[in-house]
């Protein structure tokens, strides 16, 4: 059980992990595991639990009321590394993570916001 929300940990298949993102995407593992597996971290991705499925409402567009639970609308994984002292937080503003180009990663690289990482210029310079 994690003290606080920012330092989660569970196991992963069969696995003893740090959390670093819940229901991420495909396109989300296919962005993190290299850059943590380029920082020497053991990265496990576990498929997420489904969300619990609804029975469609009856509605004039959709009469159908068989009661057949709608599935979730696309599958989502939890991404977690094998050294639970690391905390995705700690790590950006701690700036322990470096792109593959040697670049400190940046919050807006971090969530893909920017391609590239800009340490370089402050924040407020930015435009």
């Amino acid at each position: 059980m994690a003290i606080n929300k920012n330092h989660e940990f569970e196991e992963l298949n069969g696995v003893k992990c740090a959390i670093v993102e819940r229901n991420a995407s495909q396109q989300r593992v296919d962005f993190l595991k290299p850059l943590l597996e380029f920082n020497k971290y053991t990265v496990i991705i576990a498929a997420s639990p489904p969300a619990k499925a609804t029975a469609p409402a009856a509605t004039a567009a959709n009469p159908d009321t068989s009661g057949e639970p709608t599935p979730p609308p696309h599958a989502t994984y939890t991404i977690g590394v094998t050294d639970v002292t690391f905390n995705p937080t700690n790590a950006l503003f701690g700036r322990l993570l470096k792109t593959p180009s040697g670049q400190v990663v940046t919050v807006a690289y971090w969530q893909q916001r920017d391609t590239v990482s800009r340490d370089d210029i402050p924040y407020f310079a930015r435009k």
